[in-house]
């Protein structure tokens, strides 16, 4: 990495846990190095981390110290680094061990002096993930416009809603592409074909009728690998790579894309015990995580799945909390957009035009 790069990864304690997220977004490289004035490593803040941030709902505009005081009481209270002299085989071994991506390399003074990727030591592979992609709704409060279209086939920038995230997920190495339909199938087979000539192999299971988001997943033979669930009607810049090492790090059988959802009550809340008041808020704002439509499945999911039978996504996640399974929330930092109504679409439409997708 040369030296320009290095120091756009640099933050300082002070710094906020909200600018800390802009320069791991902005890096790419899931890090930023926390660091002193003569650049000795002091911690990182990774992709990881801010993500455990918003869902512990920790207020984005404290500086970084209040992570990497968190972090003191976990399995991992210090970064691990190496120094320059550290071989190729030595650092695979270090990231593989500690499910890692990068490693800071240090100066016998503690200076950070360069940064090592996984991607630079092993050759970028396709991710060991086949997808689904739910594309059989009606669309009902989309119409007129999906009168004659299935809601993924609505043009967003001069292209199909599923073409964007069919090229997403081609280019994060995901090749093979199950596509669940039901409503006018035809409008999605006959655009995309057999996937070749989007780089991708794609599937298409059709409902006869509707059995739900995760019904349709009976229809699907049972993989030997995780698979990535997305709705079909999702606009996101979500990181699948991302996902993928956060849900090994869980050690999680699913892991559902949650996004931050704030309401503001616009009144003075009283809360009481019995007719006593004991305290009021005023005009307090609360914080909820979302389902955002996107999911890891571990091949093992499929012992719950019912073949042929109706039910939903909360379904099958109750089915496997019920029986002691670890589902891992997984917080969306990156840009999302749920494609429901009018109003969202005309918002897709504003965002791709200006760059803000």
């Amino acid at each position: 990495m040369n030296e320009k790069e290095l120091q756009s990864l640099f933050v300082s304690p002070a710094h906020s846990i909200r600018e800390a997220m802009e320069c791991v977004d902005q890096g790419s490289c899931g890090i930023a190095l926390v660091v002193d004035q003569e650049r000795r490593l002091l911690g990182t803040i990774t992709d990881g981390d801010v993500r455990r941030a918003v869902l512990a709902h920790i207020d984005l505009e404290l500086p970084i110290s209040v992570i990497l005081a968190n972090k003191i009481d976990t399995n991992y209270p210090k970064p691990v680094t190496a120094s320059p002299e550290t071989d190729r085989k030595a650092l695979i071994a270090l990231m593989h061990k500690y499910f890692l991506r990068q490693i800071p390399i240090l100066d016998n003074d503690g200076g950070v002096v360069d940064l090592v990727m996984l991607d630079d030591l092993i050759p970028t592979q396709d991710l060991p993930l086949q997808a689904v992609i739910m594309a059989g709704g009606l669309g009902t409060r989309l119409r007129p416009l999906t009168e004659d279209l299935p809601k993924p086939m609505l043009p967003v920038g001069g292209k199909p809603l599923m073409e964007l995230l069919i090229e997403q997920l081609r280019q994060v190495g995901i090749r093979r592409v199950n596509v669940t339909t039901h409503y006018k199938p035809e409008k999605i087979s006959d655009h995309f074909g057999d996937g070749s000539s989007f780089g991708v192999e794609l599937n298409y299971v059709n409902e006869d009728k509707p059995l739900g988001t995760g019904g349709a997943l009976g229809l699907i033979d049972t993989p030997t690998e995780p698979i990535l669930v997305i709705n079909g009607d999702i606009l996101t810049q979500v990181d699948f790579r991302a996902m993928l090492a956060y849900h090994q790090e869980q050690r999680a059988v699913m892991t559902i894309a949650v996004r931050q959802y704030d309401i503001k009550i616009p009144y003075g809340v009283i809360e009481c015990e019995g007719s006593r008041v004991c305290a009021l808020k005023e005009k307090p704002q609360m914080h909820f995580l979302v389902n955002a439509g996107v999911y890891l499945l571990e091949p093992i999911v499929y012992e719950f799945i019912r073949n042929g039978e109706h039910f939903n996504m909360t379904d099958l996640i109750q089915w496997l909390i019920d029986s002691d399974h670890i589902v891992a929330s997984f917080p969306i930092i990156e840009y999302w957009l749920d494609i429901g109504q009018h109003e969202d679409y005309q918002q897709a439409q504003e965002d791709l035009k200006y760059g803000r997708f």
